[in-house]
């Protein structure tokens, strides 16, 4: 069989950003138009009013209808540039925001699926397909208001009272003083508003989840008569997300509401002041009808921020939570040193003085466990379930490090292991294999860096028994799987992991109950491909049915998280008195 190569990947001098501004912050050229972009949609608006009170005092001081025409059609050019510059400036944003996003998306992949299986085991896939994306999303829409309503809108009321201030103080005060008024009141309601965001979005996670849940379930739930519970369950949830829901709307439209009346009265009080000042010949009628263009533009940064201020709720709770995620660790620790596993040929094994206990109660579910596999040797794990097989398993593909005694596999002590050496040494299959809706190609890889050419993969796939069956697909290797692509029998799917673990010839295989769920005559197949398999390889194998135990070297019993019976396996199968010969003599197995 060919040697299989991992090529380096190119990014690998690169460090992913660790913070939502750095997944979100734009290169230097894009972020230069859009500087661009949002300038043109400030200056440009700004203009206008200036246009309008030419075209206005032009037209009481008696000008012909060529230049009104003249400066009608310099404010409709004006005003067709301004909403360009907005439009450009709109597209720039979505593009930079889904960028960013993306990439913090990829970044918040990578984190979630680097973190231990502890963390995983306390939420549902439900709720981390809410915090990955739907978290995101919010943030996504928000990027792009904030760059138009809020950068914008801040920089067009600062031209606004600037331009007001220049043509007469006293507006420009008052309108000053009204604005500061009207942004620390929405500074006020926002401390209120924010936390209930966070709630809502809590809530739509936890409904998610449970939903999630539930359809992942629902032929036992059929099956059992459970679906009333599960539906008023779903209920329950609901209604929690609901009153969430509503209290954050309710916090928003009251606010919506409170400033609508405020610029209203502002608006009126600033019409009364131009009348005021054009009864007295402070300034034109030009001048009084730009200050209420004026005042129509402070009025429309702060609506378009009340509009918004359900998506930057939602996005801030969603920053929050985003970075809740990114702060959570590993409980594993990374070496300080890292040594790889030797690179070639069997592995082997030894657990010394092993115990270990679950953080979430601190019960201890393993203690003294003692075991030695010379490399090339197989262990097979016995008992009941829950003794405690499956953590022993767990513990050896360092899914969580013992708080007792030691894991060493080739003679490194796995806390001190190169992590990806780890993987790549050693290769697991369980009785649940994950199939994706993808090709063959990516099902055998798992989305990996090449690590065969097409023929090689082909190469394990006839060595696993999966030859003609390959050959009877419509596409080969580019044949999609899973969801309403084509179907795979329980058997074919144990054989694909089987042909994983052959793609990354690993020095140790740890077979967890692999052909629990397949009829005798699959299970055949399956025991000639493990024998193959474990050829060269240092194997432990969990099982059930004593009868696919016949090729082990030694047994461990395991009772309660101890072992209570270790040794050969011919020996003990001879020995009336062992623990072993008495479950072959009530399985009926031969020894």
């Amino acid at each position: 069989m060919r040697p299989f190569r991992r090529p380096a990947r190119r990014d690998a001098g690169k460090t992913p950003p660790t913070t939502v501004l750095g997944c979100l912050r734009p290169g230097p050229r894009a972020g230069a138009a859009l500087v661009a972009a949002v300038t043109a949609a400030t200056v440009l608006p700004l203009a206008a009013p200036q246009i309008t009170r030419r075209f206005v005092d032009d037209a009481i001081g008696g000008a012909g209808t060529r230049h009104l025409a003249f400066v009608a059609v310099g404010y409709l050019a004006l005003a067709v540039a301004g909403q360009a510059a907005r439009t450009l400036t709109a597209w720039l944003a979505s593009r930079l925001a889904w960028d960013g996003t993306n990439r913090l998306r990829e970044r918040l992949a990578e984190h979630t699926l680097g973190l231990d299986m502890a963390f995983h085991g306390r939420r549902t896939p439900g709720e981390m397909i809410e915090r990955v994306d739907g978290d995101v999303v919010a943030i996504a829409e928000f990027v792009v208001a904030f760059l138009l309503d809020v950068v914008a809108g801040v920089l067009l009321l600062a031209g606004v009272l600037v331009v007001v201030l220049t043509v007469d103080p006293r507006i420009g005060a008052a309108l000053l003083a009204y604005c500061a008024l009207i942004g620390f009141g929405m500074a006020r309601a926002q401390k209120l508003a924010v936390p209930s965001a966070a709630r809502s979005r809590a809530q739509y996670a936890a409904l998610y989840g449970d939903i999630e849940e539930r359809l992942a379930g629902v032929e036992d739930l059929r099956a059992n008569g459970a679906g009333e519970h599960a539906v008023n369950r779903v209920h329950r949830t609901s209604g929690r997300m609901y009153r969430a829901e509503f209290r954050s709307e309710r916090l928003g439209s009251g606010l919506l509401a409170g400033t609508s009346l405020a610029f209203a009265v502002g608006t009126a009080l600033v019409i009364g002041l131009a009348a005021w000042g054009r009864r007295s010949g402070a300034f034109t009628v030009g001048t009084g009808v730009l200050l209420f263009q004026y005042t129509q533009m402070v009025r429309t940064p702060f609506e378009r921020l009340i509009d918004q201020l359900r998506q930057y709720q939602a996005a801030l709770a969603g920053v929050a939570r985003v970075r809740d995620l990114l702060a959570e660790r590993r409980t594993l620790p990374e070496p300080a040193g890292p040594r790889p596993l030797p690179a070639s040929g069997p592995l082997g094994l030894r657990l010394d003085g092993v115990g270990f206990a679950y953080a979430d109660d601190g019960e201890p579910v393993l203690s003294g466990i003692d075991v030695t596999l010379a490399p090339g040797e197989t262990l097979g794990l016995v008992g009941r379930t829950g003794s405690g097989k499956t953590t022993i398993a767990r513990l050896i593909l360092r899914l969580y490090d013992p708080t007792e005694g030691a894991v060493r596999v080739g003679g490194v002590d796995l806390r001190d292991a190169d992590p990806a050496s780890v993987r790549r040494r050693i290769g697991v299959v369980t009785q649940d294999v994950q199939l994706f809706a993808a090709s063959v190609r990516d099902n055998l890889t798992l989305f990996r860096p090449v690590l065969a050419d097409d023929d090689g993969l082909r190469e394990i796939l006839a060595e696993v028994g999966l030859g003609d069956w390959l050959a009877g697909l419509p596409d080969g290797l580019d044949t999609a799987l899973g969801g309403d692509a084509t179907g795979v029998s329980a058997g074919e799917a144990q054989l694909l992991a089987f042909a994983r673990v052959f793609l990354t010839d690993p020095g140790l295989v740890v077979l967890d109950e692999a052909s629990s769920r397949l009829d005798p005559a699959t299970e055949r197949r399956i025991e000639r491909v493990v024998d193959r398999l474990l050829t060269d390889r240092t194997g432990v194998l969990i099982a059930h049915r004593l009868s696919s135990l016949t090729r082990v070297d030694r047994i461990a019993v395991v009772e309660d998280g101890r072992i209570v019976e270790y040794g050969r396996r011919e020996e003990l199968s001879v020995d009336p008195g062992s623990r072993f010969a008495r479950l072959l003599s009530a399985a009926e197995v031969t020894r």
